[in-house]
């Protein structure tokens, strides 16, 4: 028990006793129980600590509390082994003190927990349990293909027309239904699908005799099929209608057109120049002069770049795809020249063996999914089949030539013949 020193009361100058000795005597000796000198506490191997506090028996104990827990921070950390935990343990560094690069190269003792914010860290079985679930509900984590802006190395090629090739398309894709045709040979008595295959094969001939461009072609059996649903044609006028509307399209499409006696002669003088300027004229009338159609090769042109470098086998297996689609009545009035252009493509990719037979950027661009295509490129697919063996060889020699690659030759699409 402390003894403190007692001293007499002393009277004040007003005769009354007053205690202020005894109290300064109680913070002497206070200090000196605690070694408090000016206003410091004096620990045992550390400097002063300056304190802003009246000194308290239990301000001091808090103080030396908090000095032994200081000194044992290593151990919770367990950054000092066993044998530094026998010696005594070293004054640890100030918190705001640098860390050297030997002290972060220290291995950590990871077997308690540290305290701070963590990533919440899934459980094995719980992620394999949403791993399953995604599998079973048809979910993958598979990222969506990119559309691919192929018309950005044509930006300062002024026949491309970039900024507007979007718009333009989406007028051809609306337009196009106003220049197709329904089933006109009902009302055509003297006429039948395969005279009118027969004819369109026949001008494949002509075309390539006097190399003519795609468009001029398509443009040609677009100009037949339309002229031969507003007008009943004779057997016998039925090749005439192909020449005329052959001249109006070499015309319109053509840098150097054929003359008309060059169409007399290869007609092997069946009509006369005459004969044909009259036909000619008699078709504008009856088309309003109205030429300008989203015919398939207006399509086809804009399909095969979507593909994205695309090569020279892949151009001509799908314009000979399109052509043997051209040469069938039923093709051509049940399909509109996007579907069958779009078909063209999607069933080369599939007998060429591309990577992927249909793409994001072709269903962006044409507007077709590879569902919605599957039934026309079947069909085109099945021409191919029957072309070495059909009446009507005029596609067939044409591609099977090597300036065309001999595409006619290949192998048609596997994947429809298994579904056929």
């Amino acid at each position: 028990m402390d003894t403190r020193a007692v001293l007499p009361l002393q009277p004040r100058g007003d005769g009354k006793v007053h205690g202020e000795a005894p109290r300064r005597n109680q913070r002497v000796a206070l200090r000196d129980r605690t070694n408090v000198e000016a206003g410091q506490v004096e620990i045992k191997g550390k400097p002063p600590v300056q304190i802003s506090r009246p000194m308290t028996r239990r301000f001091h104990a808090e103080l030396l509390a908090n000095n032994a827990q200081k000194n044992n921070v290593n151990q919770v950390l367990g950054v000092v082994d066993k044998a530094a935990q026998n010696r005594k343990c070293a004054p640890t560094k100030n918190v705001t003190e640098k860390v050297t690069d030997e002290e972060k190269e220290k291995p950590v003792n990871r077997s308690k927990p540290v305290q701070g914010p963590r990533k919440e860290v899934k459980a094995f079985t719980s992620t394999l349990t949403a791993r399953s679930k995604a599998m079973a509900c048809g979910v993958t984590n598979k990222p969506k293909e990119q559309i691919v802006d192929f018309d950005a190395a044509d930006v300062n090629d002024e026949l491309a027309v970039v900024e507007y090739v979007d718009e333009l398309y989406k007028f051809y894709k609306l337009d196009e239904d106003g220049s197709r045709v329904g089933d006109y040979l009902d009302k055509q008595p003297d006429l039948n699908s395969k005279m009118r295959s027969i004819l369109v094969d026949w001008l494949i001939d002509v075309h390539r005799k006097f190399e003519l461009t795609p468009e001029t072609f398509y443009l040609t059996v677009n100009i037949i099929d339309r002229f031969l649903s507003r007008r009943m044609v004779t057997r016998r006028e039925l090749q005439l209608v192909g020449i005329s509307s052959m001249v109006i399209a070499s015309k319109y499409e053509e840098v150097w057109a054929p003359q008309v006696e060059d169409f007399v002669c290869l007609s092997d003088y069946t009509y006369t120049g005459s004969q044909i300027r009259a036909m000619e004229k008699a078709i504008l009338e009856k088309l309003g002069w109205y030429l300008t159609v989203p015919t398939p090769y207006v399509f086809l042109a804009r399909y095969i770049k979507a593909s994205i470098s695309p090569d020279d086998e892949m151009r001509h297996m799908v314009f000979f795809l399109a052509e043997l689609g051209a040469l069938d009545y039923r093709t051509t009035i049940r399909y509109s020249p996007s579907m069958i252009a779009a078909a063209a493509v999607y069933a080369a990719r599939c007998t060429l063996n591309k990577k992927s037979f249909w793409t994001e950027t072709l269903k962006h661009h044409t507007g077709y999914s590879e569902e919605q295509l599957r039934e026309c490129a079947k069909v085109l697919v099945g021409f191919h089949l029957k072309a070495a063996e059909s009446d009507l060889k005029a596609v067939y020699r044409k591609y099977s030539k090597p300036e065309y690659g001999a595409v006619a030759g290949l192998t048609p699409a596997r994947s429809f013949q298994s579904s056929s």
